[in-house]
Formats: C-alpha cells, sequence, structure tokens
C-alpha cells in the first residue's frame, strides 16, 4: 500500500497492560542495492504499472537462471533474473489488479511435480496460478477459468474492493488478507487436471479496536468503513507460525498448522503510533493526530513487507519494512527480539529504497550472492522523469551479516 500523509493510530492487546518498548541503541545502519530492476510507471504511457511485492524463484538445477518475481497492480506480474533485466511481462486479466505475489515448490499437477507463482488479484478477488517452467525459466497461466471469489458473495460485492490483498504461501496453502478489513482466510490449492483452483479452509478476524492502559477504547483512524487491514505476511513453516503486519497496528505472530488452521496469536511489535488519538478529516482525507501517550512501539507506520532470512531450521531473521520512515527492522526468528535496523541508502550506481510494501529474502547461494539476497520494493525510484516510479531493488546478503552490526536492544 502506498504511504497515506495522515498517519493513524495503534493497539494493545485488549484488556492487557503494555510494557515501556526499549528504544534503539544508535541510527539505523546504512546499506546499498547491487541492482536494481527497470523503472515502471504508473501513468498511462507506462502501463498502469505500479511495482508493490516480490518474490523469489530458485531455479532447480542452474542457479544462474533463478528468477525475481514481482506485481505491478495494473501492470501485471514482471519476471527479472538476476541481473534485475526484465525477462517477462505478463498482463492482467480483464478487471485484474495484481497485488501480491509467492512461490510454492513441488506442487503435483498434470500428474508432474513443478513450482507455481501464485497472486492475489485484488481487482477480481481471485487468486492467479502460474506455473514456471524450468527449461524455459518463464511462467503460464495455469488458473481454472471458473476460480472462485475469496471474499465477496458475489460480483457486486467485488465492486466495492474489499477484496483479496495481501499473500503469503504454506506449501500449497494460501494465507490471504482482505482490504479495508481484518479479515484472513487460508485458501487450499487443488489441482483439477493441468490447471489449479483452491478451496476456503479457514478464517480470522483480527481486532478492530484495543485497549490501552488506562482502559479506554481505541481504534485506528481511517475513512469511514475502512478497518485497519494487513498486508505484508510470511510464513515459518518451521515453527508453524504466520506473521502479519497489521498495517496501522502491529506486527501479529499468529499460530498456523501445515492444514491452513489459525491458532493463537499475539503482538510482536506494535507501531510507534500506537495509541494516539486521532480523527479523519475528509476535506482533506487525512487524519489529524492528538496527543502521543506514549505506548507505541518502533515501527512507524504501515507494517509492511515481512520475509525470513534462514540461518537453520527455525533459526535465522525475520525482517519487517517500517513504511513510515522507510527502515527496516530484523528481528531474531526464534525469539522475535529485535536485533537490529537498517536503511536502504542511495549508492553509486543504484539509488536508495523509500517506503517499502513487499519483501523477499533467500538464503541460497547465488552468482554474485554467495550468501543469498535480499529483494525490496521501493515506492519512490529515482530518478524518475517527473513520474510516479516504482521498482525492486536487490540487495547482497552479505551486506547485512557483519557482526557489529547485529545487537540485542
Amino acid at each position: 500500500m502506498r504511504l497515506r500523509s495522515g498517519l493513524v493510530v495503534l493497539l494493545a492487546v485488549a484488556g492487557a497492560g503494555v510494557a515501556p518498548v526499549p528504544a534503539l541503541a544508535s541510527a539505523p545502519r546504512r546499506i546499498v542495492a547491487a541492482v536494481e530492476t527497470p523503472a515502471l510507471f504508473d501513468d498511462e504511457a507506462g502501463g498502469d504499472a505500479d511495482a508493490d511485492d516480490p518474490a523469489i524463484w530458485i531455479h532447480p538445477w542452474d542457479r544462474a537462471r533463478t528468477r525475481i518475481i514481482g506485481t505491478a497492480k495494473n501492470g501485471g506480474l514482471r519476471v527479472y533474473d538476476l541481473g534485475g533485466r526484465e525477462v517477462q511481462s505478463i498482463p492482467v486479466p480483464a478487471g485484474g489488479r495484481f497485488n501480491n505475489v509467492d512461490v510454492v515448490s513441488g506442487f503435483r499437477l498434470g500428474g508432474r511435480r513443478t513450482d507455481l507463482a501464485v497472486v492475489t488479484d485484488r481487482g477480481r478477488d481471485q487468486l492467479r496460478v502460474y506455473r514456471i517452467d524450468p527449461v524455459a525459466a518463464k511462467l503460464a497461466d495455469v488458473t481454472v477459468g471458473d476460480a472462485p471469489l475469496l471474499f465477496s458473495r458475489d460480483q457486486a460485492e467485488v465492486g466495492a474492493q474489499a477484496t483479496g490483498y495481501g499473500l503469503a504461501m504454506r506449501g500449497a496453502v494460501a494465507v490471504v488478507s482482505r482490504r479495508h478489513a481484518t479479515r484472513l482466510g487460508t485458501f487450499e490449492l487443488v489441482a483439477k487436471k493441468d490447471r489449479v483452483t483452491y478451496r476456503k479452509v479457514d478464517t480470522l478476524d483480527l481486532p478492530k479496536a484495543f485497549t490501552l492502559r488506562d482502559g479506554s477504547s481505541w481504534t485506528p483512524c481511517a475513512e469511514p468503513g475502512e478497518d485497519p487491514q494487513v498486508e505484508g505476511m510470511v510464513v515459518d513453516a518451521d515453527r508453524n507460525v504466520l506473521y502479519a503486519g497489521q498495517e496501522d497496528v502491529g506486527l501479529w505472530r499468529i499460530g498456523l498448522s501445515p492444514d491452513g488452521r489459525f491458532g493463537r496469536r499475539s503482538i510482536v511489535e506494535r507501531t510507534a503510533e500506537f495509541g494516539v488519538p486521532a480523527t479523519y478529516d475528509p476535506s482533506t482525507e487525512e487524519c489529524v493526530l492528538g496527543v502521543d501517550p506514549c505506548e507505541g512501539g518502533r515501527i512507524h507506520a504501515d507494517v509492511e513487507g515481512a520475509t525470513i532470512y534462514p540461518t537453520g531450521r527455525g533459526e535465522g531473521y525475520l525482517l519487517v519494512s517500517g513504511q513510515g520512515d522507510s527502515t527496516f527492522f530484523v528481528y531474531d526468528r526464534r525469539t522475535n527480539r529485535l536485533v537490529g535496523n537498517f536503511v536502504v541508502a542511495d549508492g553509486p550506481r543504484v539509488d536508495g529504497v523509500q517506503h517499502s510494501d513487499g519483501a523477499a529474502a533467500t538464503a541460497v547461494p547465488l552468482p554474485g550472492y554467495p550468501r543469498g539476497l535480499l529483494v525490496l520494493h521501493d515506492g519512490e525510484n529515482t530518478p524518475d522523469e517527473g513520474r510516479v516510479s516504482t521498482n525492486f531493488k536487490v540487495v547482497d546478503w552479505r551486506k547485512l551479516v557483519q557482526p557489529s552490526w547485529l545487537r540485542a536492544v
């Protein structure tokens, strides 16, 4: 989601006291990206292409042909090589708008195992599924023609655009969030001959209102009819956990079974704006903030792209984007303790990352990236030719592993 000009307010678990959050010991570490993808322009001349969320597909036998798959909203899907060059462009179906993407490995389709790219089509309230051909290293649509709606009851409700939004895969189970709502749903992919459909497994509604330390009730500020939504998500299958960023609220840790059933939930980190009263002003379409009660966390809203960099079974790092100040936060995967934060600054060849939505990481050694890489959406790509420009930045993981940077706070 593109950053709103009016920030909103945040949360506490109902009825529970909230301990003060430790401040970070120093300024965020500054790193630079190694590679960027071509600029996308969100205007008629650019095909209304707006980068949002990346995924990484590892080629099974030729690591040099690994692909970065990115959504471009009305501009469809874009596929890039490790050098950032576009190798495939896939348009959206009529009425479509692609939001988030993730990858599934080893799905049985048409009598053989294949890898899939799965996309939330928020324009049509559906999942779109693409088979990844390892020989050509390209994607082909294998979605059934009668794909079911994710959340809407009928096409009239689809038109209101409270549709499928964020996405994270656990094997063949898709976790999908609903736009302008607190609802999450799980959907199992099902092979239908040489095509793929899906069926609903479970739903979970996160809170809309929260109890503060003084006993008062607080609801995040938003346009009338909109509830605090989730977009950025990632599944830690080793630990049976879903991490979900409720944008104006905080980062949730939610139990998730292998078959897609939701379990217990808790908050890992609140937004920095937690508990601040605010009133929506329809004339400016912004939220007017009140006095800060200082109950907040360290992530400036929106809480966005989440990804995991594994260093072993159940070990490694959880990364989350704080879109409000373009800072990324790194947590210990096992304990969820914050161990550092960083920004991606302008480098000699590639500009930095601002207001990032999606993120994807891999620890697989790749050509030029012996310890893996991190792909980030850049919401303000430059130079921009005076147009709305976005793209994806690729960071060498070696920039993030110096022992002096990883610190407990």
